[in-house]
Order: C-alpha cells, then sequence, then structure tokens
C-alpha cells in the first residue's frame, strides 16, 4: 500500500509541472490581446500629437514672441494661447524656448513651478528641433516633477530657426485604465528602464545593472534622477517561444511570479511589456491534480468496499454487486463531466463579460482620440474661422471709439451692433466645438436626426469653407427620430463630411451630396463626393483600423473604423462604394425611431 501511494506521489509530482506549462500558455495566449490593446493605445497617442508643435509653431504670434522678447503685453497673450490650446487638446504642457534654450512663454506660466525663465538646452529634444529636425524624447520634467512625453518643432523665421516650440503629454491615463486589470504593463526605454508601469513600485526601475554608458547618457540628458534609478530583483526563464518566466522579489521579500510577453514600438524606441500573474495556472494545475487525486481516491474506496462485500456475500450477491459497481462509476462520471463542464461555462461568462468591457472602453477611447484628431486635421480651418470675426470685432470697436470722438452716436451704435453680432457667431462656433469633442456616453435612444446632421455640417463648416467646398442638401420638413447617440452620430457625420472634402483636394470645384430617404422603420443618410473615387482595394479595406490612404500626418486611418462601429453599436450600418457618375458615395442607414414621450410633452 505504501508502495503505490509513494508511486501515486512520483506520478502527480512529475504531472504538476507539465499540467501548470499549458495552463500559463494559455493564460498568455488569451491575455496576448491585452498587450497588443496597451500597445495600440500608446501608439495612437504618440501619433495624436506628433503634429502638434509644427502646428502651433506656424502661429505669426509665435513667431513674433521670440521676435520680440521684450514685449510683456505679447508674450502674456501667447501664455494664454498656448494655455488654451493645452486644456482643449489635453495635453500636459506647451511651452515656447529661445534659441539660447531659454523658455519665454508657456502654458503653466500661472503655476508656481512654471517653465518660463527655465533653460532646456540640455534636452535632447530641443537639440534636435534646433537643429531642424522633430525633437521627441521621454523624462522626468525637472521643473514639474511629472513623467512625460515630449514633442518639439523649430520656430523659423524664414529660412532661420528662431526658437523650438515643444508640448508634453502624460500616461497617467493609462496607468489608471492598466490598474483595473490583473496584469502588469511596464514600458522600457533603450536604456532598459522602467518609466511607465501600472506597479508606481517599479518606475525607474531595470531587470538588469545599468552600464557606465547608460548612466552618464541619462545623467547629461537628466532624464531621470541617479538616485531614483534601482535594480528590480528578478530571475528570468525561457519559457515557451517569446514567452519568459518572471519571477520578481520585492523590498518586502515577497515573490510574484509572471509569466511575461513583449511588444516593440520602434518609432518610439521603446518595449512594451506585459506580466501575466502566474498564480491562476498553478491554482489550476492544483485543482487538477486534486480532481484526479480525489476521484482515484474515491474509486478506490469504491473497491475496497466491493471486495469486501464479495467476500462476506460470495456467489450469492455477485450479480448485485457487479451492476451496483457499474451504476456508482457512471455516476461518478458524469458527476465529473457536469462539474468540469459548470466550471467551463462559468469561465467562459466571466471571460466574455470581461472582454466586452474591455472592448467598449477601447472603442470609447478610440472614438474620442478620432474626434480629436479631427479637429486637430480641421485648426487651420478652425484658427481662421475665429481670427476673421475676431479682427472684424477689432475694426468694429477702433471705428466705434472715432465715431464717439465726433459724436457720432448712431453710427457708433451700428458698429457695436455689428460687434455683438460677430461675437454671437464665436460663441455659436465654441458651442459646436464643446459638444463634439466631449466624451459621449454609451446609452443608446432616439435622437433627432435633423440636429446631428445640422451640428455636424457647422462643425465642417470651416474646413468646408477653407476648401471652397459647396454642400448640396435639403433639410427634411418634419422631424426625423433615430435609434443612436447624439455625440457619436454628429461624429460620423462629421468625418464623412471630412473625408468627403479631402477626396476632393484636386477638383476645380468640390461639392458634397447629401440626400435623406425613409423608407420600412429605415433612415437612409447618403453622403457623396465628386472626387477620383476608390479602387477594389481601398473598398475591400475601408473599414479596418488605420487603414488610410491619406499622406502621413494627414490621418491616423481611424475615421471610418470608428464611424463604422458606432453606426452598429446603434443596430444600423455603414457602406461605401463608387458613385456609377464619378466620386464616391456612403450611405448610413439606421433605424427610424418615434420622439421620446418627453419630447412629445413639450410639443
Amino acid at each position: 500500500m505504501a508502495g503505490v501511494v509513494g508511486a501515486l506521489f512520483t506520478a502527480f509530482a512529475l504531472l504538476f509541472p507539465l499540467l501548470e506549462r499549458v495552463y500559463l500558455a494559455q493564460l498568455a495566449e488569451k491575455e496576448a490581446s491585452t498587450l497588443t490593446l496597451a500597445v495600440e493605445g500608446l501608439n495612437g497617442s504618440l501619433q495624436r500629437f506628433e503634429a502638434l508643435p509644427g502646428l502651433i509653431a506656424e502661429r505669426p504670434e509665435v513667431n513674433a514672441a521670440l521676435q520680440n522678447q521684450s514685449d510683456d503685453v505679447l508674450l502674456s497673450e501667447v501664455n494664454t494661447e498656448l494655455q488654451r490650446i493645452a486644456d482643449e487638446v489635453g495635453l500636459s504642457d506647451i511651452f515656447l524656448i529661445n534659441a539660447a534654450g531659454t523658455t519665454i512663454a508657456a502654458s503653466n506660466h500661472w503655476k508656481e513651478r512654471s517653465f518660463v525663465g527655465r533653460n532646456f538646452q540640455f534636452r535632447p529634444y530641443f537639440v534636435q528641433a534646433l537643429a531642424g529636425e522633430r525633437g521627441q524624447f521621454f523624462a522626468l520634467g525637472t521643473t514639474s516633477g511629472e513623467r512625460g512625453y515630449f514633442f518639439a518643432e523649430a520656430v523659423r523665421d524664414g529660412a532661420d530657426v528662431i526658437g523650438v516650440l515643444a508640448v508634453k503629454f502624460t500616461f497617467d491615463a493609462f496607468e489608471d485604465a492598466w490598474r483595473a486589470g490583473d496584469n502588469v504593463v511596464a514600458v522600457k526605454d533603450d536604456d532598459g528602464v522602467v518609466f511607465i508601469s501600472n506597479r508606481s513600485e517599479w518606475h525607474f526601475g531595470s531587470f538588469a545593472p545599468l552600464t557606465d554608458l547608460a548612466r552618464d547618457r541619462i545623467e547629461a540628458t537628466r532624464r531621470y534622477p541617479l538616485d531614483a534609478l534601482q535594480v528590480l530583483e528578478n530571475t528570468q526563464t525561457p519559457f515557451n517561444g517569446d514567452l519568459i518566466r518572471v519571477t520578481i522579489t520585492g523590498e518586502d521579500g515577497q515573490t510574484d511570479d509572471f509569466v511575461a510577453q513583449s511588444q516593440a514600438i520602434a518609432d518610439a524606441g521603446w518595449v512594451v511589456w506585459l506580466f501575466t500573474p502566474a498564480g491562476p495556472a498553478w491554482n489550476r494545475a492544483m485543482g487538477t491534480i486534486a480532481t484526479i487525486a480525489l476521484l482515484m481516491t474515491l474509486i478506490g474506496l469504491v473497491v475496497i468496499v466491493v471486495l469486501q462485500r464479495r467476500l462476506q456475500l460470495q456467489e450469492r450477491i455477485a450479480a448485485a454487486l457487479s451492476m451496483q459497481q457499474e451504476l456508482e462509476q457512471r455516476v461518478a462520471q458524469r458527476t465529473a463531466e457536469l462539474q468540469a463542464a459548470n466550471r467551463n461555462i462559468m469561465q467562459e461568462i466571466e471571460e466574455r463579460r470581461s472582454a466586452e468591457l474591455r472592448l467598449r472602453q477601447t472603442q470609447t477611447e478610440l472614438v474620442q482620440a478620432g474626434k480629436l484628431a479631427a479637429l486637430g486635421q480641421m485648426s487651420a480651418a478652425l484658427s481662421h474661422e475665429f481670427n476673421q470675426p475676431l479682427a472684424a470685432v477689432k475694426s468694429f470697436a477702433r471705428n466705434s471709439l472715432a465715431y464717439l470722438d465726433r459724436d457720432e452716436a448712431d453710427k457708433a451704435r451700428q458698429n457695436i451692433g455689428m460687434i455683438d453680432t460677430m461675437v454671437d457667431r464665436l460663441v455659436a462656433i465654441s458651442t459646436h466645438l464643446r459638444n463634439f469633442a466631449r466624451r459621449p456616453g454609451e446609452r443608446t435612444e432616439p435622437v433627432l436626426l435633423n440636429e446631428a446632421i445640422s451640428s455636424a455640417l457647422a462643425i465642417a463648416e470651416p474646413k468646408l469653407r477653407a476648401a471652397n467646398c459647396a454642400v448640396n442638401w435639403t433639410a427634411p420638413d418634419e422631424q426625423v427620430w433615430v435609434l443612436g447617440g447624439q455625440v457619436r452620430l454628429q461624429q460620423v457625420f462629421v468625418n464623412l463630411l471630412s473625408n468627403a472634402v479631402d477626396a476632393m483636394a484636386d477638383v476645380p470645384e468640390p461639392e458634397i451630396e447629401m440626400s435623406l430617404e425613409q423608407e420600412a422603420g429605415q433612415v437612409h443618410v447618403r453622403v457623396r463626393d465628386h472626387g477620383a473615387g476608390m479602387t477594389e482595394a481601398n473598398i475591400a479595406q475601408l473599414f479596418d483600423p488605420f487603414y488610410t490612404t491619406k499622406e502621413p500626418g494627414q490621418g491616423m486611418g481611424l475615421g471610418l473604423s470608428i464611424s463604422y462601429n458606432i453606426v452598429r453599436d446603434f443596430g444600423g450600418s455603414l457602406s461605401g462604394k463608387n458613385h456609377p457618375d464619378g466620386g464616391a458615395v456612403f450611405s448610413v442607414s439606421l433605424t427610424q425611431s418615434d420622439a421620446p414621450m418627453a419630447r412629445k410633452a413639450a410639443e
């Protein structure tokens, strides 16, 4: 008996690591999508802010501030403008640096630890931008004490570089989102230092001692404080393909066991690591061993009972014992099968709920990123849309003063009325942009299609006017209600209008045709351009994420993909094809709905 127990113990000891290895591989494969989402999210943020320094650097007031650094009024205006832009696009900081490396204006000018007056000539992004290249660098801020990624572009006066415009954004939102999961995400720089992680104790840590060259480079650029650098006590073992088994010992002596996998972000020189706790795999392996042991124990007990009864009753009850044994074995087998099936069902339900939650969170972030990207693409036209009324307001104000000096009150009153009209126009534009940029809700409900299209046309108007593009659209006389979300549906039409304008960049007299059709409980809105149309290859990949035919910097390839998923969430469909008479036509099909009860009561 002792020999049998020893043999079983040895068999279980050999079986356990094999089971754990299989479950670890399955766990890593299941979590691979989490790593992909993290990488795509970081890439999206980098691409979203990469072009902003160049756009801001082209503004005339930025150039003027560098050439008139003693003009306190001008610098104050630039400070205010930089603060406004930073708040609107979600940047941590925007700052203007002269050729000597000293900051002369910043969006955080009002803070106690402002960048104004600080010298950053030691930062690589400043050196790169001053040389006419695009500067980019990740570091711990020497002034703010916050970790952030910097993009910088040269400010030019003709062919001469007279300063640098830099922006900074943080990754705190990513770390907060990652903390909601069980995995640990860590991003290493090109020196192997962890600078982004949902485990704050890993910040500025490395998994191997840094070389003297790396420490000298960090010290020279003041990338991180040298006294904050640490080596995380760990052991690494190759596991399966690109997977690594990692054990990390904390300062309190406790150890954490992970299976790790990574993806590189080549443009930034980063490597994103996903550390999945090995505990669940260990628990599954132990549970499997325990189940096998329990079943073997139960079978052994049944066999012992059967043998004892057979010895006592001999042949008289041999047939009955045989039937009983067979029945018990079938019951045990069926019970085990049902328990295993129940566990699998519960696990699958939980996994699907978690996946659906992550998918909805990611989709919400992509929708917001798409809207901000659309606003970034329309920034030049919006700037003109604001500057034109402001210039008119300034002119009318000066004329009013002149009329008052000449006691011509009627003419002064007329000019003041014009100023009031211009201010109303600016307020209307600002209201549309604020509503468009806010984060949408997730609920699907009856919305007024007329208002969604009207708001989208108002938001896209600056870009339409800048492209001299006409819109052929006749709004329906009656109210048309559909199932959807007001802000997200508005974004769909803004994306379609913006894409139509871009498709007609080479057309002398661009025109967009919009039409609305109602049939069988469905509402179809069609947007047609008069551009060159699409190839079969383009049509096949229209709604793939990050697929775009535009030049680099003109778009991320997310607009149509986001719009497709928004309309699908509403229970509708979005399709695109070439028009028989030339150009492309996109059709948005939505489910028609009755007006909400509260709206009917108000009417």
